[in-house]
């Protein structure tokens, strides 16, 4: 009778889901006021601000990209409310 190897690749695990990284990490994605498609991404539909637990992002990369979203509403690049 043949053996059966499983190794640990093998086995699946259907309910652990892909870890999330920040999309910050690289150095080539640097958060700029000026970027509104990038800002555009962590801002609902409604206008407010995704938290981090939900948008994968670190507090210290959060805390920046908020400060870049209310700099750019206060410039005008962005809006404060979506109707």
């Amino acid at each position: 009778m043949t053996q059966l190897r499983i190794t640990k690749e093998a086995v699946r695990r259907p309910f652990q889901k892909k870890r999330k990284s920040c999309p910050f990490a690289g150095s080539k994605n640097k958060i700029d006021y000026k970027d509104i498609k990038t800002l555009s991404k962590f801002i609902s539909e409604r206008g407010k601000i995704i938290p981090s637990r939900i948008s994968a992002v670190s507090a210290k990369k959060q805390r920046e990209l908020s400060k870049a979203i209310k700099r750019a509403r206060y410039i005008g690049l962005m809006p404060y409310v979506v109707k």
